[in-house]
């Protein structure tokens, strides 16, 4: 086995690097990744992502060994990941790797190679800690799971029952979209019967029916691309996104039957996926079909999110993410520090019968709600509700984002109706649309009179006297009133339903 010779970079001083960022480097079957995290935190963000699909697992089947030409591609790019590491003035640098390399007979030559060439030791993860690692990769991102894991590499395919944050039964199988390539090639019919016989053999696979099923790795996130394309969703976000079953089966017969050429035309499916995609779409049809789960949830944590979360305290892993991600972005990027909090308790009276979904939404828009102050003003409400439909939060589905991102763009000034909100208001009963206006319209209250500081919010509050809105402020002329805070009321009265709203000081 040839080895590269170690690169040499020059390195960022501390000083110039944030937080205590963590490199993990994913050495799978298929691809190998490079993902820098800002931090070993509840909801990491991702500073740095790069994959090279070099298929280490190809003939393994048959060789028992690596592919020559995927290792000769693979080494000199760890080469280069560590590289970049270190230029990034990243300190701690992790390297798993999965199923080809476990599996392969020169696996741990390789792995020697590796650890000589990047100075890094290589954690080779078993069959198990695999699929555990996934599987709380999922709940990290959705701590309600409720249903089968399923992550699908290019060698193994790991499933695994989650419930209310617990991992239960779990498998791996050797149905990778490059063994099913090596042992079935194009005949179709092969494949499926061995799918069939593999799965057949899992016994605990119908405690999956009528649940959730969240579908885990790159071919599985392209087939939710495929599918919000294909029916022009509002949304691009893949994480929460939420399909039927049925529709995730009928979309993965047809990508299974395509070939490469067909998918030529796709442009976000790199010529590499198109081989091993609708091998993949197979297996989550069919599989979908034995476990006769409800309802796919497609999330974008998996092994990487889950190797750091399993290192997190119990506290903070019981920390709610979503709640987590709104107060660290209200801390970096509001003014005077967070509000949501006090917001919280501010707009309370308005919302007297909210159940605990709904109160967690609005703690999270409250949160959020100071985050844009450095757009120019006549941009600021649309690029706050781009950038909340964007941003990588997790524990949401899309209509929660969108009910984040659209009442943001209220509190900014955006009007209800105005054509640039159509993406979130379209996913949003008239229910939700009706609370968006009510806290949006709170929200510009507040911040008219508290001059987005905590201090002077404290000292006054909202009530709710039977058909009267009343702005409460101190006696002692701490807090003045003035036009702008008496039309705001007047406007967060009318979207209330009040008949009438005062100042009482």
């Amino acid at each position: 086995m040839d080895v590269a010779s170690r690169a040499t970079v020059s390195r960022l001083p501390k000083s110039a690097t944030k937080d205590r960022r963590i490199a993990v480097i994913d050495i799978g079957s298929n691809s190998i990744r490079l993902v820098v995290f800002d931090g070993l935190k509840r909801a990491p963000v991702t500073v740095f992502n790069e994959k090279v699909l070099c298929g280490l697992g190809r003939g393994l089947q048959s060789s028992g060994q690596l592919s020559p030409e995927g290792v000769e591609l693979a080494v000199p790019n760890l080469i280069r990941f560590t590289a970049l590491t270190h230029a990034m003035g990243v300190e701690r640098v992790d390297l798993i790797a999965t199923a080809a390399v476990r599996d392969a007979q020169n696996g741990p030559d390789f792995v020697k190679t590796v650890e000589q060439v990047c100075g890094h030791p290589v954690n080779v993860l078993s069959g198990s800690e695999e699929a555990r690692l996934s599987a709380l990769g999922v709940i990290a991102g959705n701590p309600q799971a409720d249903g089968i894991m399923g992550d699908l590499g290019g060698g193994s395919l790991e499933l695994v029952d989650v419930k209310n944050g617990k991992i239960g039964a779990a498998t791996t199988l050797a149905l990778g979209p490059l063994r099913l390539m090596e042992s079935c090639g194009d005949n179709r019919q092969k494949a499926r019967a061995k799918i069939d016989d593999t799965l057949e053999a899992v016994d605990w696979l119908s405690a999956g029916e009528g649940r959730f099923f969240y579908p885990v790795g790159g071919a599985w996130r392209n087939l939710a691309r495929l599918h919000i394309e294909q029916k022009r969703h509002p949304l691009h976000a893949i994480h929460g996104y939420t399909i039927a079953s049925d529709e995730a089966i009928k979309l993965a017969r047809l990508v299974s039957r395509q070939g490469k050429s067909s998918l030529s035309g796709i442009d976000f499916i790199s010529r590499r996926r198109r081989e091993t995609l609708p091998l993949g779409s197979l297996v989550l049809g069919r599989l979908l079909r034995k476990a006769k789960s409800r309802s796919v949830s497609f999330s974008t944590y998996g092994l990487r999110e889950g190797y750091l979360f399993d290192q997190l305290s119990k506290r903070h892993k019981a920390e709610d993410p979503l709640l987590w991600t709104a107060r660290e972005f209200a801390e970096r990027e509001g003014r005077f520090g967070g509000l949501g909090s006090a917001l919280l308790r501010w707009s309370d009276p308005l919302f007297p019968e909210e159940d605990a979904e709904e109160r967690r939404l609005r703690e999270a828009v409250c949160h959020l709600s100071d985050f844009a102050w450095r757009e120019h003003p006549d941009f600021r409400a649309k690029q706050a509700m781009r950038r909340i439909l964007h941003y990588p939060l997790v524990a949401i589905d899309h209509r929660g984002r969108s009910f984040l991102a659209y009442t943001i763009f209220l509190r900014y000034g955006g009007l209800p109706t105005a054509p640039e909100s159509e993406a979130a208001v379209l996913l949003l009963s008239e229910r939700w649309q009706v609370r968006a206006r009510l806290l949006g319209s709170a929200l510009r209250l507040a911040f008219r009179v508290s001059g987005a500081t905590g201090e002077i919010l404290d000292h006054c509050q909202l009530r709710a006297d039977g058909g009267v809105l009343e702005l409460v402020l101190p006696n002692d002329g701490t807090v003045p009133d003035g036009e702008a805070v008496h039309r705001r009321l007047r406007a967060l009265a009318a979207i209330g339903g009040f008949d009438d709203c005062r100042i009482v000081v």
